[in-house]
């Protein structure tokens, strides 16, 4: 039997948390896991686009997960129109997840660490009911987070799959 050693930058929420620590603990949990899924890998297999039908790699991942953290903590719950950090051309959709050509990692891990970090500050001196604008109508900071929690364990289990066709890896 393999035991999978747990890494402490991972920490699942404890069961009786309040809603906030919840949501939050739930949130941290799937960026960490993400960084997890990056860790261990040279350029070349963080650019990996194994599945040949998809433009998914785990950097194209980091590089999507920043902006849609920019998008819901600061586009959606501020009113921020500042230009999303990786979208580099209207005519190519998800232009942030390829082409990689060019694409620096540690600059890019960078600025989603820098756009995680924004989104803390951002929901810390708000309570779950403020709501900012989604396409004229109002979004809570409440369904940010439960947005959020979904939209990483979806691209995590894509991460998932990923990993492994890309050297094996599974877990984390």
């Amino acid at each position: 039997m393999v035991e999978e050693l747990q890494d402490t930058r991972r920490q699942e929420p404890a069961f009786d948390l309040g809603e906030r620590e919840m949501l939050e603990g739930w949130l941290e949990y799937h960026r960490t896991t993400l960084l997890l899924k990056c860790e261990g890998l040279d350029d070349a297999g963080r650019k990996a686009r194994p599945v040949t039908t998809s433009k998914l790699s785990l950097h194209g991942l980091v590089r999507h997960m920043a902006e849609v953290e920019q998008l819901w903590f600061g586009r959606v719950l501020l009113g921020d129109t500042a230009t999303k950090p990786f979208w580099s051309d209207p005519a190519i959709e998800d232009s942030e997840l390829a082409p990689l050509e060019g694409a620096g990692w540690e600059a890019d891990l960078a600025t989603w660490q820098g756009a995680c970090e924004t989104s803390r500050d951002v929901a810390a001196s708000r309570d779950l009911n403020d709501t900012g604008d989604r396409r004229g109508k109002p979004c809570s900071l409440r369904w940010i987070y439960l947005h959020m929690i979904e939209e990483y364990a979806r691209h995590n289990g894509h991460g998932d799959l990923i990993r492994e066709l890309v050297d094996g890896s599974v877990g984390c």
